[in-house]
C-alpha cells in the first residue's frame, strides 16, 4: 500500500478526534466519512499516527476492539460508558448502540 498522503492523515484525524466519549466508528466508517473506500488506509493512518487520537473509539466491522489492543481499550471503554457485550473470547462494542455517524 502506498502514503495515504497528508490530507488523507489530517482528514482520518479529525474525523477520529470528533468521535464522542462512548460512542465509536468502524474502519469502513471512518472510511466513508472522508469520502474513501479504503478502510484498510484508515487502519494505517491509525497505526502511525493515530496515537494522540482517540484510537481506542475505531474499532472492527465487528465490534471488537483495534486488534491486539483489547487489554488496552478497555479501560477508556469503561471509564466513558461505551456499550461492551460479552462475548466468549472477551469483549466487543455494542455497535447498535454506540456507533456514531457525523
Amino acid at each position: 500500500m502506498t502514503d495515504p498522503g497528508e490530507d488523507f492523515v489530517s482528514r482520518v484525524l479529525s474525523v477520529v478526534e470528533a468521535i464522542p466519549p462512548g460512542h465509536v466508528m468502524a474502519y469502513g466508517d471512518i472510511a466513508a466519512a472522508v469520502g474513501s473506500r479504503a478502510p484498510r488506509a484508515v487502519g494505517k493512518v491509525m497505526a502511525y499516527y493515530g496515537s494522540d487520537v482517540p484510537w481506542w473509539r475505531v474499532i472492527r466491522a465487528s465490534g471488537h476492539p483495534p486488534l491486539c489492543h483489547d487489554d488496552e481499550a478497555l479501560p477508556h471503554y469503561e471509564a466513558e460508558g461505551t456499550p461492551i457485550v460479552p462475548t466468549a473470547s472477551g469483549y466487543r462494542i455494542d455497535l447498535r448502540v454506540a456507533r456514531y455517524r457525523p
